[in-house]
């Protein structure tokens, strides 16, 4: 689409006013322009320029008869200069204004008929410019929003286009007003200081002039599924020339984003599969094998078929970098000890990452649990050759089998007698441990004594320094950035440590591909056997206030027949000046305010009183429809040794009921808890809720959510706790918070270049266009990995990781 070129005009002159994509804007629109798109939007390029895509497009409306004008309406009318009228100004004999006496500044007045009605122009600004356009006899198109003044129908600066006739000579009229009436405008993101109509002409300026380069997307994938070259998608999604040209511009852009996406995510799948890493083989009889025989249940056929999976990927000389993702309570924490075990009787170390302190105590209280003697060990193993030097490559041989334990014994103690059964230590370390038993923590870890550290981001302080760290487990990937799985990984010398990260917060398919594309996705579907259902309820309280007095004799009827029950607030207290359910740092739950945020609506209960708060409900419980009941208070900023107190009672029956922010929304198993009630659920996003409810249920009695709002009947927030009470799917769940939430929640920065890296696709609407960039991206990297076939793949790499490329394929 380059310019037609004329015979005597030389190249140098073509390639002095050709813009590309990569040209700073300074160059096209100057140097004041250019820095201020740069100031205020971050747009540096020509190419971040077009892809400033616009937010919508209006056409000008159907022509509307001057009669049938109501005030507020947005009209394009057909009419004819009647009048004009200019006034605080001389009269201007040229153009025939006539001049009135009127105090203030100059404005312009003109009517205008169409034979069925009159309406008044009115132009404040460049008043000399319309008056010399606005003429008695004209005919044109007026666009603008209906307003009146003293009774009289009005447009206040309205748009107008002067048709190329008068009203003696009316030929092709209808015609030509249909085409201007039914133009596509663009309309851009803008600020006060540059407005939608400035970036437009800016915009044009560029297309006149671009050179869009190579087509980043290879000729052979565009035939296939039939899409247009670039410049020709640029030129459409900004000049459309109808809504088909629209859609096929926009189609080609997704694929963009898409494809460049997956191509960076299968150079970093490649990179990741190229990094050195120590084999942990299975040992026959080591303690994966002795933990397999304590186990008091039957692994289900899913937790066999992923601990397959990640066996075989510990056993590579490549680091794994797997996602285990699974319903609330489908077992994951089971297949992630089995890992670490193995990892362990090849002579490594594992570490288990957990986004608070609560959930950190909880996995080490129940892993301590479940291995008994086998964690009870002074040093790595109780016997072999010793440790391996920090970051020594080769791992421990396998060490000789032990005699299997009696017939039956599944669940009982199986203390060792003589030694000949392997055991290691698991150690715990948060931001709150003491400087004692941090101190043994980080020397256990060192010398390898420590086989298993648990903890929080405490984890990735500097001083954590492992004897031979082999696998990193991180739980509940979704609280953490890329930038701390990386943390984690760094604790190796000359080698990567496998990795394995969790979540029970079920993902979408295409966010798997996106967010974690860079990994295996393994899903645990199937609940293990004696789960219970749980039953979910929408309790309206302000239209049912009796539902909510039933809610309160619900759980003392659970409490009465000796079982026990949760309240979850939004809020710790009602202090002013409080932000989010919990304050940073170990033990926050910070999670509740964003998910909260991401919610979208919550049904206008935010403009009527703040969120219910834990330190509000506990003693108004505790006196009135609790009264008589154990009530105990659970929250992120209490005292680690207070947490754990709380924590304690409540597991051993001690609390009837506790009242609790989010805290609890992952990790805790209290098998006696079978009631949760969710005080101003519609505050909670959908995925949070599924999370919370997933407490209760977890013994044999079923369990009982109810879900206590203040949302109108018909508004979104309600909908959508309905939608949570309707089915116990999380997939399913995950698909409708994900249409819930804008694309960057979704993505944060865990894959972005320099801005948002979506700016067209979306994960649900576009899920079959992903898959197939995905397979694409994949055939093309796997068949040319440096890309050196394909450079204008590579260059869109580049500029869509911008100045974090080296480091995005540095840490994969």
């Amino acid at each position: 689409m380059t310019p037609a070129r004329c015979p005597n005009v030389g190249a140098s002159f073509y390639a002095a006013n050709v813009t590309t994509l990569r040209d700073p804007l300074v160059k096209p629109l100057g140097k004041k322009a250019g820095e201020t798109f740069e100031k205020v939007f971050g747009l540096r390029t020509a190419g971040d320029l077009l892809q400033h895509y616009p937010r919508r497009y209006y056409t000008r409306g159907e022509l509307t008869p001057l009669d049938s004008l109501h005030e507020g309406d947005h009209v394009t009318v057909l009419a004819l200069v009647d009048q004009v009228h200019r006034f605080g100004a001389p009269i201007d004999q040229k153009y025939g204004t006539k001049p009135r006496k009127w105090g203030g500044g100059e404005r312009l007045e003109a009517v205008v008929t169409d034979g069925t009605g009159k309406l008044q122009l009115v132009f404040f600004a460049s008043v000399g410019l319309h008056g010399r356009q606005l003429h008695s006899g004209a005919i044109g198109l007026f666009a603008g929003t209906v307003s009146s003044f003293r009774g009289r129908r009005q447009l206040v600066h309205p748009e107008y286009e002067l048709l190329p006739v008068t009203s003696t000579s009316p030929l092709m009229t209808s015609e030509i007003a249909e085409e201007f009436a039914n133009e596509l405008i663009a309309v851009y993101p803008a600020s006060a200081k540059l407005s939608s109509w400035k970036i437009s002409k800016a915009i044009d300026v560029i297309l006149d002039a671009l050179e869009a380069g190579e087509d980043p997307l290879p000729a052979e994938i565009r035939e296939r599924y039939g899409l247009w070259p670039r410049e020709l998608a640029l030129r459409a999604i900004h000049r459309p020339q109808d809504r088909g040209d629209l859609a096929r511009a926009r189609e080609r852009l997704k694929w963009d984003e898409a494809f460049t996406m997956q191509a960076a995510l299968a150079q970093r799948r490649l990179a990741a599969a190229a990094m050195p890493a120590v084999p942990r083989p299975a040992v026959p009889d080591g303690l994966a094998a002795a933990f397999d025989r304590r186990l008091p249940f039957t692994l289900t056929e899913g937790q066999r078929s992923v601990s397959e999976e990640i066996t075989h990927d510990l056993a590579c000389a490549y680091p794994m970098n797997r996602l285990l993702q699974g319903e609330v309570g489908s077992g994951k924490t089971v297949v992630a000890v089995r890992a670490m075990l193995q990892v362990v009787d090849a002579g490594g170390q594992a570490a288990l990452l957990a986004p608070t302190e609560v959930l950190a105590q909880q996995h080490y209280r129940s892993i301590t649990a479940l291995l008994g003697p086998l964690a009870e060990a002074g040093q790595l193993f109780s016997r072999g050759g010793g440790l391996p030097a920090p970051g020594a490559p080769a791992p421990h041989p396998p060490r000789p089998p032990y005699p299997p334990g009696p017939a039956g014994s599944e669940g009982d103690d199986i203390r060792p007698t003589g030694g000949d059964i392997p055991q290691t230590r698991v150690a715990l370390l948060t931001g709150s441990t003491g400087v004692r038993a941090r101190r043994s923590a980080l020397t256990d870890v060192f010398t390898g004594d420590a086989g298993i550290l648990i903890g929080t981001h405490a984890l990735l302080e500097d001083q954590v320094r492992f004897a031979d760290l082999g696998l990193a487990v991180i739980d509940e990937q979704h609280r953490f950035g890329v930038e701390q799985r990386d943390a984690l990984r760094d604790k190796t010398l000359g080698s990567r440590p496998h990795v394995l990260v969790m979540t029970a917060t079920p993902i979408p398919r295409t966010v798997a591909m996106t967010v974690f594309g860079d990994l295996e996705v393994s899903t645990l579907s199937e609940l293990p056997a004696g789960r219970s259902p749980i039953a979910t309820h929408v309790v309206p309280a302000v239209e049912r206030p009796n539902f909510l007095e039933r809610a309160w004799q619900r759980v003392r009827e659970e409490v009465a027949g000796g079982r026990q029950a949760y309240v979850v607030c939004p809020r710790i207290s009602g202090e002013p000046g409080e932000t989010g359910a919990d304050g940073p740092g170990d033990g926050d739950e910070s999670e509740a305010e964003s998910d909260a945020e991401a919610a979208i609506d919550t049904g206008g209960q935010d403009a009527r009183r703040p969120p219910l708060a834990v330190l509000d409900v506990a003693p108004a419980l505790a006196g009135g429809p609790l009264a008589g009941l154990r009530v105990g208070v659970m929250h992120g900023k209490l005292h680690p040794d207070e947490k754990d107190r709380v924590m304690t009672a409540f597991a051993a029956g001690e609390l009837d009921v506790l009242v609790s922010t989010t805290v609890i929304e992952v990790g805790v198993d209290v098998p006696n808890a079978t009631a949760m009630v969710i005080m101003d659920a519609e505050r909670f996003g959908v995925s949070q809720l599924h999370q919370l409810r997933g407490r209760v249920g977890r013994g044999q009695a079923a369990g009982l959510c109810l879900l206590v709002t203040e949302a109108p009947g018909a508004s979104p927030a309600r909908e959508r706790l309905e939608a949570v009470a309707a089915t116990g799917d999380g997939f399913t769940l995950s698909r409708l918070d994900l249409e819930q939430r804008r694309e960057g929640d979704v993505l944060g920065s865990a894959q972005a270049g320099r801005r948002s890296s979506l700016r067209l696709l979306r994960l649900l609407a576009d899920e079959d266009l992903i898959a197939s960039a995905r397979a694409e991206a994949t055939a093309l990297v796997a068949a040319d990995p440096q890309l050196t076939a394909h450079p204008a793949v590579k260059a869109a790499i580049d500029d869509f990781l911008g100045d974090r490329r080296a480091e995005f394929l540095d840490k994969a």
